[in-house]
């Protein structure tokens, strides 16, 4: 199991020399088992460590899961920081999900730690069975490609080292070791999309359809993730070669250069343009790109599409105009 996780930081550049990351301890068998696994490799590998955990304030066991990572914590010297949050409070006030809500205050918690700690990086203990419980929750929303792609090893800051790791491995690391890891009961609860699919859609698929699900499905995230870079990389390529001008605001580009290419493309470079102009493409949907291909297929000079209150897209002399709301060509 250590060797994995060793196999997975070099695989994926997780950690460097001088690293100092802040360790998101739920006190759960995952978590706790990337930090035991963590703290045992820091010296050989020249980075810190810190931890941080959050109180949901939601389960009466919660105050024993802070307790436990604190004295785990504190038995082995390592730096502690916990914060107790009302979450279903946010989560009202927010008018989202609990779970959103959870995830909201966790993040933003790393974050207050890391800079607090003057660290760079933040270690998530996702594994991969959470990886296809999320390819599986995509897939029944309707996903594109990258939704199969399911959770990244790194994505900015945000590092996950026991991502190649099954959960049953997960557990038997923890017995061997003796860890005595905080079980979270509502993990058993089918209330949550995820937890059906964790407790009662896979365990069906292993008995009756393929005992080998998690390594199929991981091997399918694997392609796709192959086929995504490259797809990016075309529509990448296509949009340097078709951009007219990029001014804060607004963004032209090429209107024949873009109706030449495959409508994947056209969609890639859309959500980039979106993405380049706004610094997200959230809120930009499957009916919205059609729409503007659509409208840059028919060429129809000086008509507005408006997909949301942001921007506005504008086909005009030859040219598609991605504009904020308040910008005009």
């Amino acid at each position: 199991m250590k060797n994995k996780v060793i196999e997975t930081i070099k695989k994926y550049g997780l950690i460097q020399a001088k690293d100092k990351i802040v360790l998101g301890v739920s006190g759960g068998p995952d978590s706790i088992t990337m930090l035991d696994i963590l703290r045992q490799i820091q010296e050989e590998f020249d980075f810190e460590i810190v931890v941080a955990h959050i109180n949901h304030m939601i389960r009466k066991e919660a105050i024993q899961d802070e307790e436990y990572v604190k004295k785990y914590c504190e038995k082995n010297s390592i730096e502690f920081f916990v914060k107790r949050i009302d979450v279903m409070s946010v989560a009202n006030n927010r008018k989202i999900g609990t779970e959103e809500a959870g995830r909201f205050v966790r993040y933003d918690f790393f974050d207050e730690v890391l800079k607090q700690t003057g660290s760079n990086k933040i270690a998530i203990a996702h594994n991969k069975n959470d990886k296809i419980e999320t390819i599986i929750m995509h897939l029944l929303r309707g996903s594109g490609l990258s939704g199969l792609k399911g959770i990244e090893p790194i994505r900015g800051n945000v590092i996950r080292p026991l991502i190649e790791c099954e959960r049953k491995e997960i557990e038997k690391y923890c017995d061997k070791n003796k860890l005595e890891p905080r079980i979270d009961k509502t993990n058993f609860e089918n209330d949550y999309t995820r937890n059906k699919i964790r407790n009662i859609v896979i365990p069906y698929i292993e008995k009756e359809l393929n005992p080998n699900i998690i390594e199929t499905i991981d091997r399918l995230s694997e392609v796709v993730k192959k086929e995504d870079r490259y797809l990016e990389k075309v529509a990448l390529d296509v949009y340097d070669k078709i951009l007219i001008k990029q001014e804060p605001g607004q963004i032209m580009l090429e209107l024949k250069g873009f109706n030449e290419q495959d409508e994947v493309i056209k969609s890639r470079i859309i959500l980039y343009t979106v993405k380049k102009l706004f610094g997200s493409s959230q809120g930009i949907e499957k009916i919205h790109i059609n729409d503007i291909i659509k409208l840059c297929n028919n060429n129809i000079g000086n008509k507005y599409l408006t997909p949301n209150k942001k921007i506005k897209i504008l086909v005009k002399d030859k040219k598609i105009f991605f504009m904020a709301q308040t910008k005009d060509p």
